[in-house]
């Protein structure tokens, strides 16, 4: 059962981190978000979202599921580079929690900030609806 009160408050503070490497499937040439050959928005965004998959765990049965994102891609990666992405809970109201993201390449910079917002469901019952439609 999911919770809605302030079941996500004490884990406010915590915080996860995942490395990735550009590849060529991850330029915006390869995902069709530019024409160059570095690191594709969408692809950035998505490991972002990843990453804040990593901090909290979900209660049996549930999932979060992403709502609104607002992220600067602050600086270009290029095929090859090595990147951090880090994610730290910064908000629960209710089944709403909202992580505070950032990035980096191998060498420090930084290449993106910003919040992202996941919801927490029932996994059934969000795929049920889905059928239901």
């Amino acid at each position: 059962m999911v919770e809605d009160d302030n079941t996500w408050a004490e884990s406010i503070g915590a915080a996860g981190t995942m490395d990735f490497a550009v590849t060529d499937s991850d330029t915006a040439a390869a995902v069709g978000s530019g024409v160059v050959p570095v690191l594709g928005t969408p692809i950035l965004v998505a490991w972002l979202e990843a990453t804040t998959l990593q901090v909290v765990e979900m209660p049996e049965h549930s999932v979060s599921l992403g709502v609104h994102i607002d992220v600067a891609h602050l600086a270009p990666s290029a095929i090859g580079t090595a990147v951090t992405c880090e994610a730290e809970l910064v908000g629960a109201a209710g089944l709403r929690l909202t992580f505070r993201v950032a990035a980096r390449n191998e060498d420090g910079t930084a290449i993106a900030s910003g919040t992202i917002d996941r919801v927490v469901v029932q996994r059934e019952r969000f795929l049920s609806r889905l059928q239901a439609g």
